[in-house]
C-alpha cells in the first residue's frame, strides 16, 4: 500500500496496512533549505535531516490554500480596490501594515515576523471594538467575488505522487471574523453583541460557502481541513455559542465538501468534551489534533471510544514534547497514542503531533522524538 491510498483508505473508514503518521506542518515538500530569504528557518543545517525523514518516510498531507483571481490578480484576503498593504524591515523583524477603508472608517492592522521565528504576531488587530466589527460587517459582498484558482493544489497534487496528498485550508466563518481581532475584544464582542456578531458571520458566510462550492466542484474527492472552531471552545465561549458560531455555519460547509465526494476534517486545538457532540453532528470525516489533558480536556481513548465510529482521529502528540521529552519517555508516548488510537473498532487514525518546533535550531532531542515516531510506527 503506498502512502496516498494509506492515507484515501483512512478517510474512508477502510482497512489500511498500519496507522498513518504525519509531522503536521513538516511534510518534506513546502520547505525549502535553498531559499536564501532571512526569514527561511529551514536553511538552518539543522533542519534538513528532518525534512529528508518526513518527505521518505512520512504519509504526507501537505498544507496549502486556494487564491481568488479577480481583475487579474491574486486575492489573498481582501482585494486591492479596498485593502492597501505597506511592508518595512526593522533590524531582523519584518512589519506588514494593512489598511482597509471601508464605511466612512479606516481600518488598521500591524503584524510582526522575526528572523529566527517562523510564524508573526499581530500586535494591531483590524476590528478593535464594536464599530469597527459594523464597518467590517458592511463591506459589500461584491468584494468577495473572482474565479477560484486551484493550479498550485493541482501542481502539488502532481508532485507529491503516490506520497500523499494536499490538504488545502478552508477558514469558516468565524475564523475569517475573529482572526481580525484581539482575543479579549473578540470574546466580549461574540458574547455581549450576539446580534451584530453573527451578522458579520453571515457576512463571511456567504463568502466562504461560494468559495467551498467552488473549489470542491474543481477538485471533488479531496481532503479539506477546516480552521477556525477552536476560537469558540471552552473557555472562550460557552458551548451553546460554539453551537451557534461553529456548528451552524461548519455543518454547511462539510455538506458541501460531503456533496463532492470529498473528507473535511476540522481543526480544533483545547478542550473537546462539551462541544464533540456538535463536531460529529457537522458530518465531518475527522478532527484534529485531539490534545491530552492538560492542553485539552479529552483522553484519545475517550474520543475513540465515543466518536471513533464516526470519526478519524488525528492525534495526539505534543509539539512541547516533542521539543522537551527525552526519547525514551516520548517513545511511551508514541506508544500510548497508537494503543488508544486504534483501540476498538473506529473509522481511521492518524498519529500526528498537535504542532512543530518554529525556531531556526531544531534541537537534537527534537530531531529523535521524531525518529521514534517513525520507528514505532514501523513497528506497530
Amino acid at each position: 500500500m503506498n502512502r496516498k491510498e494509506r492515507l484515501y483508505n483512512t478517510f474512508q473508514g477502510k482497512s489500511v496496512d498500519r496507522p498513518a503518521v504525519n509531522f503536521y506542518e513538516i511534510n518534506g515538500y513546502s520547505e525549502n533549505p535553498d531559499d536564501p530569504d532571512k526569514y527561511n528557518i529551514y536553511s538552518d543545517p539543522s533542519w534538513k535531516p528532518l525534512i529528508d525523514l518526513a518527505r521518505e518516510k512520512t504519509d504526507r498531507m501537505v498544507w496549502t490554500s486556494a487564491a481568488v483571481i479577480a481583475d487579474g490578480k491574486r486575492v489573498d484576503f481582501y482585494p486591492p480596490g479596498i485593502e492597501s498593504t505597506r511592508t518595512e524591515e526593522i533590524g531582523d523583524s519584518r512589519h506588514t501594515y494593512t489598511t482597509i477603508k471601508v464605511a466612512k472608517k479606516t481600518l488598521t492592522s500591524h503584524n510582526i515576523r522575526e528572523k529566527d521565528v517562523n510564524t508573526s504576531w499581530c500586535v494591531e488587530h483590524l476590528i478593535k471594538d464594536l464599530d469597527d466589527l459594523k464597518a467590517w460587517t458592511a463591506i459589500p459582498d461584491s468584494v468577495f467575488q473572482g474565479v477560484a484558482d486551484i493550479s498550485k493544489i493541482v501542481q502539488m497534487e502532481r508532485d507529491l505522487g503516490d506520497t500523499g496528498c494536499p490538504m488545502p485550508d478552508l477558514a469558516d466563518p468565524l475564523c475569517m471574523v475573529a482572526y481580525n481581532m484581539a482575543m479579549e475584544d473578540y470574546t466580549v464582542l461574540a458574547m455581549t453583541e450576539e446580534k451584530t456578531f453573527r451578522e458579520a458571520l453571515d457576512k463571511a458566510a456567504r463568502y466562504i460557502f461560494w468559495l467551498t462550492e467552488q473549489l470542491t466542484a474543481a477538485l471533488p474527492g479531496r481532503v479539506w481541513r477546516i480552521v477556525g472552531p477552536e476560537f469558540a471552545g471552552v473557555p472562550y465561549l460557552p458551548p451553546s455559542l460554539f453551537h451557534e458560531y461553529v456548528y451552524n455555519y461548519d455543518k454547511t460547509m462539510v455538506e458541501i465538501v460531503n456533496k463532492s465526494g470529498g473528507y473535511a476534517r476540522l481543526h480544533c486545538h483545547g478542550n473537546l468534551r462539551s462541544i464533540l457532540d456538535d463536531i460529529a453532528a457537522t458530518g465531518c470525516m475527522g478532527i484534529d489534533p485531539v490534545e491530552p489533558p492538560p492542553q485539552g480536556d479529552a483522553e484519545l481513548s475517550y474520543v475513540r471510544e465515543k466518536y471513533g465510529k464516526k470519526l478519524v482521529l488525528f492525534g495526539n502528540l505534543e509539539a512541547s514534547d516533542i521539543e522537551n521529552l527525552k526519547p525514551e519517555l516520548f517513545r511511551e508516548k508514541v506508544k500510548t497514542a497508537l494503543e488508544e488510537g486504534t483501540r476498538g473498532n473506529g473509522r481511521g487514525f492518524v498519529l500526528i503531533p498537535s504542532a512543530c518546533p518554529y525556531g531556526r535550531k531544531l534541537s537534537s532531542t527534537a530531531m529523535k522524538n521524531y525518529e521514534v515516531m517513525i520507528e514505532e510506527i514501523e513497528r506497530f
